[in-house]
């Protein structure tokens, strides 16, 4: 890390807390991200307000950067995969990718709805969860070195 910005991070963790109570009690959704996106095939009757959701999602993440360009110290880019990776930077997203949607289907949710709605209800199965995606997630770090 080159620097530590504690007032970013600690508002955009209240605007995330406020978007996941907003959806909650307005809407009774839980601001899980991978369940939102995985229910919209096949198209059902609730596909509207997921739509909705995730384009302001994206929508909102670009307005946010273009509006707001000195929050970050550098423009976002792809991390680089690792030097022995040699499959290149797009397959290592790719599986990361793949990896990802498999742990969210068997996890019953990803670390938006487990992290920040599931442990914010108490949530056994969320705490389980969010203490597993921390481990792998340091273990990760350690191995190959990316930050």
């Amino acid at each position: 890390m080159d620097t530590f910005t504690p007032l970013p991070a600690a508002i955009g963790g209240l605007l995330i807390g406020l978007s996941a109570a907003i959806l909650w009690l307005g809407n009774g959704r839980i601001a899980g991200i991978s369940g939102i996106f995985g229910q919209l095939l096949p198209p059902g009757r609730t596909v509207v307000w997921r739509l909705v959701f995730l384009v302001a999602l994206v929508l909102g993440t670009f307005g946010a950067a273009s509006a707001l360009p000195f929050l970050g110290n550098k423009p976002a880019t792809l991390v680089e995969a690792p030097v022995w990776f040699t499959a290149g930077t797009p397959i290592w997203v790719a599986l990361s990718g793949i990896l990802t949607g498999f742990g969210t289907k068997i996890g019953n949710g990803c670390t938006s709805g487990h992290g920040v709605c599931g442990i914010a209800r108490l949530s056994t199965r969320s705490f389980v969860a969010v203490g597993v995606f921390f481990a792998v997630a340091i273990l990760t770090v350690t191995i190959t070195g990316i930050v």
